[in-house]
């Protein structure tokens, strides 16, 4: 079965992400699609990003021993817990902030072509996925083969 790809990329806006993935499985509940359209979101930054995150859980469990310590006089202790639990969201915006991409892969077969065809101009002409710059990347496309590698490697 020959498969395609359309990539988009919506800059650092993860609502319209979020709104375009939310659309993506809504078609495929209501249509049935569940092997034939696969998508994956693509933020290139989520390495950097877990690596700053490693650190602040290790900056959380100071305070824990010093809350062990501190059983006895509670009152001091919750208040030391309270500023370490918005720490941790704070880099969480940032990491939003970051380019946010959505590879689509549509996976019909071959008496399937009218299909694909139809979910090929149906996704990038709708609203979230309009203001993306969408790609379609068919199976003979010279950089089809890293977009396939790119969409196997991601989680």
């Amino acid at each position: 079965m020959a498969h395609t790809y359309i990539r988009f990329d919506f800059g650092t806006d993860e609502e319209k992400a979020q709104q375009a993935r939310h659309k993506l499985d809504g078609w495929r509940q209501a249509f049935r699609l569940d092997k034939r359209v696969q998508y994956k979101m693509d933020r290139p930054e989520t390495a950097t990003t877990e690596a700053a995150a490693k650190p602040e859980p290790a900056a959380v469990e100071k305070p824990s021993p010093a809350k062990a310590k501190g059983k006895a006089a509670k009152p001091a202790g919750k208040p030391a817990g309270k500023p370490a639990e918005p720490a941790p969201a704070k880099p969480a915006a940032p990491a939003a902030d970051g380019n946010v991409g959505l590879l689509v892969r549509l996976y019909f077969s071959a008496h399937e072509k009218l299909s694909e065809q139809r979910w090929i101009d149906r996704i990038p002409s709708e609203e979230p996925f309009k203001s993306a710059s969408p790609k379609v990347i068919h199976q003979h496309d010279p950089e089809f083969e890293a977009t396939d590698q790119q969409f196997e490697s991601l989680s």
